[in-house]
């Protein structure tokens, strides 16, 4: 295998969809496993969907994800340019030598004869396809003589340079993941590879850049598939050697009718971005929802390749040395948003308490809260098991760091009984007269005092966790008692009987 060469080239249209990191991912994977290179092109020709900000946001997101560009337009690198637009002159060159070689023509149709040409084909319910036979009836360099067209060009007569499909030919092609594919030429059109403002379209500036980079693989969307033969034909015409080529399967919606939009995501509560998109009409990220971008990618990662084992859980270099596109799959892959969260509740678990204390203070000083670092990885200790994600911390253990302003009324009806204030005024007794207020000690004194006084351990202990959390919730009633504080307890305790022996 010569050198490996791959690139990911997205346009600056908008955020990046899941599907084009997941792209971005397979590319780099690749690269790495094989020893090779990982370029980051941005192709901006399409200067009428440019979004400002777009590229800036690719390139944090691949860096949030952990893929690390080797050549791109912050690295820098040899094969620059690294933005289309920053070498836009060199393009027309290519198209020219592609006319003086007789396979592309200077075309000088009109929106408004090309809107009738399409409108005539649907009155006749055919599907219009600018061809062989359609190019031979309209103003090009074709049809004219070399002064006429000439002449056309001298006055600034808007054009485009159009690739000349061969008539009725069949394309053989090789796809890494699809096998062989053949392709009759009748069923192509004489696609537009240079436009009337200056820039070239996708099918020219991507050969010519892929050429000039040395690229030796082409791992891409499954759109792109239809478009392989014309870029064979072109590669064909100017008479390089053409990469290989590997189409991925899409990422599909959770029912797995059709692709994976914005759409789905709004409707169904998950993020299909990997950061939050702040310009115009806005949208959720993975990173803003609490997400670690090794569970985004792990995730990411087994949506369309398969390792061939029942290992769900990848560090990256375990991806990078796992990974090969024979394992990528043809048909697409259904997105699954439990799942993604079960994988960031298994990098969650993997993680230090530490590590979860300092990430949990931040959210902790947003509620208006501060404790002790040691105390907060304590209380990470008691709840981990029971989130997937740090933000969901709070939600478990707010009654940690403030006592009850109202009970659980529903709780209230099922676990507070007529004898519920004495039974808890004697157990304030028993604790009073602990000094060690840890977990271990304080447990047994109060389970054989509840089995010396005869008492249901249920529900007493029910109407205790009432009165500390307001709530039937929550982790082991003493490991909560233990991290309050006796005199939070106590205090908690007395506030519960007389609100709840009134109500009740």
């Amino acid at each position: 295998m010569k050198q490996v060469r791959v690139r990911f080239a997205p346009s600056p249209t908008g955020p990046l969809h899941i599907g084009g990191v997941r792209t971005a991912l397979y590319n780099y994977l690749f690269a790495k496993k094989n020893g090779g290179t990982f370029i980051l092109r941005i192709e901006d020709t399409d200067q009428t969907r440019f979004v400002e900000g777009a590229e800036e946001y690719i390139m944090e997101s691949l860096k949030w994800c952990g893929i690390i560009v080797d050549e791109g337009v912050r690295e820098g690198g040899k094969f620059g340019p690294y933005r289309q637009s920053d070498k836009k002159e060199i393009f027309k060159q290519y198209a020219e030598k592609l006319i003086d070689k007789g396979d592309a023509y200077y075309a000088f149709d009109t929106p408004e004869k090309l809107e009738a040409l399409r409108n005539e084909s649907e009155r006749s319910w055919k599907t219009f396809n600018y061809n062989s036979e359609l190019r031979e009836n309209l103003i090009n360099s074709l049809t004219l003589k070399e002064d006429e067209w000439r002449s056309k060009l001298e006055k600034g007569e808007p054009y485009v340079i159009r690739y000349k499909m061969p008539q009725n030919e069949d394309i053989h092609f090789e796809d890494l993941i699809r096998g062989e594919i053949v392709v009759n030429t009748s069923t192509l059109d004489d696609k537009v590879l240079y436009k009337s403002d200056g820039m070239p379209t996708y099918h020219l500036a991507h050969i010519v850049d892929d050429h000039l980079m040395e690229i030796s693989h082409v791992i891409r969307g499954e759109e792109w598939l239809p478009s392989l033969p014309l870029h064979i034909l072109m590669y064909r015409s100017f008479g390089w050697e053409a990469p290989l080529f590997a189409h991925l399967p899409l990422l599909l919606k959770p029912d797995g009718k059709g692709k994976l939009s914005k759409r789905d995501g709004d409707k169904m509560g998950f993020p299909v971005f990997p950061l939050y998109w702040p310009y115009g009409e806005t949208a959720k990220g993975y990173r803003e929802e609490g997400y670690f971008p090794e569970a985004f990618i792990n995730m990411l990662a087994l949506l369309g390749w398969n390792p061939g084992t029942e290992q769900e859980i990848f560090t990256m270099d375990e991806l990078i040395n796992a990974f090969s596109i024979e394992r990528v799959g043809k048909s697409g892959s259904r997105f699954d948003a439990e799942k993604a969260k079960w994988f960031n509740h298994q990098y969650l678990q993997k993680k230090s308490n530490s590590e979860l204390a300092k990430e949990f203070r931040e959210i902790l000083r947003a509620q208006g809260f501060n404790d002790d670092i040691v105390r907060l990885e304590i209380l990470i200790e008691l709840v981990k098991e029971r989130v997937s994600f740090v933000k969901d911390i709070w939600e478990q253990t707010d009654f940690f760091f403030k006592a009850p302003e109202s009970y659980d009324q529903e709780a209230v009806k099922r676990r507070w009984k007529e004898d519920s204030g004495v039974i808890l005024s004697e157990l304030k007794s028993q604790l009073e007269l602990i000094s060690d207020f840890s977990a271990a000690t304080v447990e047994p004194v109060i389970k054989a005092w509840i089995e010396e006084r005869g008492y249901n351990t249920g529900a007493v202990m029910n109407a205790f966790r009432l009165v500390i959390v307001g709530a039937l919730r929550g982790p082991h009633m003493f490991d909560i008692i233990s991290w309050i504080g006796k005199n939070e307890t106590l205090k908690r305790i007395d506030t519960g009987i007389n609100l709840l022996s009134v109500e009740n």
